[in-house]
């Protein structure tokens, strides 16, 4: 017996099937990939980074956005949606709707079971694509862990991490630093 042949999506039918949707779905490739809901520990570290970034970033010309703006990795085609994202100067979205950012300086992502493996490999991987992306951070949910890659002016990408919870994450691209006792307030971490 033959095998059906999947439907392949174009980006405009994820759009209009995307925006009306009631839960989130990625895209690439013709596919469309419905998002998990999140854990508590997720949301309560997605919202901390948020928070954190939202307070120093205020005064200057700087967006934070959470988990619902989509973002658009053009050289690759993916349609994502990262956990926190940073765009400063004018951002620019792909068309009217203003719902699909093109031009993130800073990415975070909480890692997930679920999605861990993808989060370090595949999904860096598109985003390194982007001329904008200066910074890409990888927060841990279970334990105290932050990854950070910073783009080098020769375009390689250097990584830090730490698990102390005294430690502070400084983000050159904006400016801003962050520690991990905030991004983790209220967390229940595992011991």
């Amino acid at each position: 017996m033959p095998s059906q042949a999947k439907t392949r999506l174009s980006v405009e039918e994820y759009l209009v099937i995307e925006r009306q949707a009631s839960c989130k779905s990625e895209y690439f490739d013709g596919e469309m990939f419905a998002m998990a809901g999140a854990s508590r520990r997720h949301n309560l570290i997605t919202l901390n980074m948020g928070a954190e970034l939202r307070t120093q970033l205020q005064q200057r010309p700087c967006e934070v956005y959470s988990s619902d703006m989509r973002v658009k990795i053009s050289r690759t085609g993916l349609y994502t949606y990262p956990d926190v994202v940073v765009v400063c100067d004018e951002p620019l979205f792909e068309d009217a709707e203003v719902d699909t950012l093109l031009n993130p300086i800073v990415l975070v992502e909480v890692l997930s079971p679920s999605t861990a493996d993808y989060d370090r490999g595949g999904k860096f991987e598109h985003y390194r694509t982007l001329p904008s992306l200066q910074g890409y951070l990888l927060v841990a949910q279970e334990r105290c862990h932050v990854v950070h890659y910073t783009r080098q002016p020769d375009n390689t990408w250097l990584l830090a991490e730490t698990s102390n919870i005294q430690d502070c994450i400084h983000l050159p691209s904006i400016n801003c630093d962050l520690r991990l006792s905030e991004i983790n307030a209220k967390v229940q971490l595992d011991q």
